[in-house]
């Protein structure tokens, strides 16, 4: 996916408007347009904005990553995690590891 589908699905997951998103951008809907059909590229502070109002990772928008998190308080507890030292961060994530494939093996055989 490109930059601007990614603009157009993470917009319409939101159910927002080009209307909407071009006044939080303090911008034009033909602009939002542009980004979206990938006629002109924001520059790094306007999609950095974009993924902000969006509740997106500005990695979903340019690609690197296929997966955006939009419950703002589960972004905050990753970031949280990633403040850590080492050694209480991979405690964290050994227990979340743990409890996430109990679940699934719980999922799998209901």
């Amino acid at each position: 996916m490109s930059f601007g589908s990614r603009i157009v699905q993470a917009r319409k997951d939101k159910k927002m408007s080009q209307e909407a998103l071009a006044k939080a951008l303090k911008a034009t809907p033909t602009t939002v347009g542009r980004y979206e059909r990938d006629e002109v590229k924001p520059s790094i502070e306007v999609a950095a904005k974009i993924a902000e109002v969006l509740e997106v990772s500005l990695d979903y928008l340019i690609g690197s990553s296929d997966n955006y998190i939009k419950d703002k308080t589960m972004l905050k507890r990753i970031n949280d995690i990633l403040t850590l030292n080492e050694k209480d961060k991979d405690h964290i994530l050994f227990t979340i590891d743990a409890m996430l494939r109990d679940a699934k093996t719980r999922q799998a055989y209901s």
